[in-house]
């Protein structure tokens, strides 16, 4: 298994462009479905947000979906990280995990 890329690289990727800490995880559906409910719940919230409501909330809940998937690329990339790291170390000391 190639070494996975690090955790803090993929939730960067993700706080730049939603989605993409996703795909860099090797989810690209799940990528593409968060930025689906983003949009979504992002215009949802736009049409029921009062009027003088500023952008965050006129947007809530597309903002929130948002930092649902920074939170869940870098979770999910630091899981591979870690068991990467595992596996590595008893593979360098002759250890097989049973």
């Amino acid at each position: 298994m190639p070494k996975p890329l690090n955790p803090f690289l993929v939730m960067l990727a993700a706080i730049i462009l939603p989605g993409m800490g996703q795909v860099l995880n090797g989810q690209p559906t799940r990528g593409l479905a968060m930025d689906a409910f983003m949009i979504v719940l992002g215009v949802v919230t736009l049409h029921f947000a009062h009027p003088g409501a500023g952008f965050i909330a006129s947007h809530a809940g597309g903002v929130f979906v948002y930092a649902i998937s920074v939170m869940d690329a870098y979770k999910f990339a630091r899981l591979r990280y870690e068991t990467w790291n595992r596996e590595s170390d008893s593979s360098a000391s002759g250890i097989k995990d049973t």
